[in-house]
């Protein structure tokens, strides 16, 4: 199949685009490189910097014919979107409804969309289905429970949808090859890395006064291979009508911040200092999910989520990487 990525140079998208790859698809990769990185993407793969709702790059993009988009692309912080909301609901329902009027016009009826367990909120119980309702936190979850309800809305008689609601993406290619690499970093093991290269000089933990055991946050961490694999077979099902139109990726297992913080230094023979820190609004006490649906419908097994592989990987590229992608600036 003929796939147009968008975010493709990110770091859950560079990691599908090699899965892609590998299963013998052709791809396309949109990305204007303010969060992604040109080297994390093979040469072969055909590359357009820019906007992925600019109708020049979209043109370009129509010649070479796609057949189905996987749509990374968006602002992903939480803590960012509670400063800047409007940027949030711009980037990830507006321009994003672009690109689905384009796929629209042009005739493209394959899409999914990398969505997130933010769209949830607090929730009511635990593990979460998809089912559960939505009541999101952040502008985050927010701007992406919009979107998602407006798709469900659009699609019928239009597109074939699929939305993916990772929870914590980890983790880094076996490889070694790629692997995470955000300025600013701002997601706990990476920054645990970090820590242990002596480029951070300690671990902040936001919050120890959540009703979880330990008082800090619990989450469902899920390896970013094993989130690239489910695009895959998202895709695939969409393409014989059979993809549900929602599915949790996570592990039904959460581990709270503490829990990580030891499993790390298990893992990595370096110091990792604690400083604890005032929660951060937005961010929910428990977010675990169910995974049945997907296991059950696209057969979606976790080769490398556990924990302390999580860590090994992600450790092993940035002990290689110290600087991440430092060929090239982002921006």
């Amino acid at each position: 199949m003929r796939v147009m990525v968008t975010g493709g140079a990110g770091y859950v998208g560079a990691h599908t685009v090699r899965a892609l790859l590998e299963e013998g698809h052709e791809v396309l990769v949109i990305d204007d490189l303010s969060q992604g990185h040109r080297s994390a993407i093979p040469q072969e793969v055909k590359f357009l910097r820019g906007d992925f709702a600019d109708p020049r790059v979209l043109e370009e993009a129509a010649s070479w014919g796609p057949q189905g988009v996987i749509h990374f692309a968006a602002r992903t912080s939480v803590a960012e979107s509670v400063r800047e909301p409007m940027a949030y609901y711009h980037q990830n329902l507006g321009k994003s409804l672009q690109l689905v009027e384009w796929m629209i016009a042009r005739g493209v009826r394959l899409l999914v969309l990398s969505s997130t367990a933010a769209v949830y909120g607090e929730p009511e119980t635990t593990p979460i289905q998809e089912d559960h309702p939505h009541r999101p936190t952040s502008p985050y979850g927010h701007s992406k429970s919009l979107l998602e309800k407006t798709l469900r809305l659009l699609a019928p008689g239009r597109l074939q949808v699929c939305c993916l609601r990772y929870f914590n993406a980890a983790g880094a290619h076996p490889s070694g090859e790629i692997g995470e690499d955000h300025r600013p970093e701002t997601h706990l093991i990476p920054l645990l890395c970090k820590v242990a290269l002596g480029q951070v000089e300690r671990i902040q933990v936001f919050g120890a006064d959540y009703p979880t055991p330990d008082g800090t946050a619990i989450r469902d961490y899920v390896h970013v291979c094993d989130l690239a694999d489910a695009h895959i077979r998202a895709l695939t099902l969409l393409a014989t009508g059979g993809a549900a139109f929602a599915y949790n990726l996570g592990t039904g297992r959460g581990y709270s911040v503490l829990e990580v913080i030891r499993t790390a230094r298990r893992v990595i023979p370096h110091p990792i200092p604690v400083e604890f820190a005032p929660r951060r609004p937005g961010d929910p006490a428990k977010l675990v999910a169910s995974a049945e649906r997907a296991e059950r419908e696209m057969g979606w097994r976790r080769r490398y989520s556990d924990l302390e592989t999580i860590i090994a990987t992600a450790w092993r590229w940035h002990s290689t990487h110290p600087r991440g992608y430092d060929q090239e600036q982002v921006g």
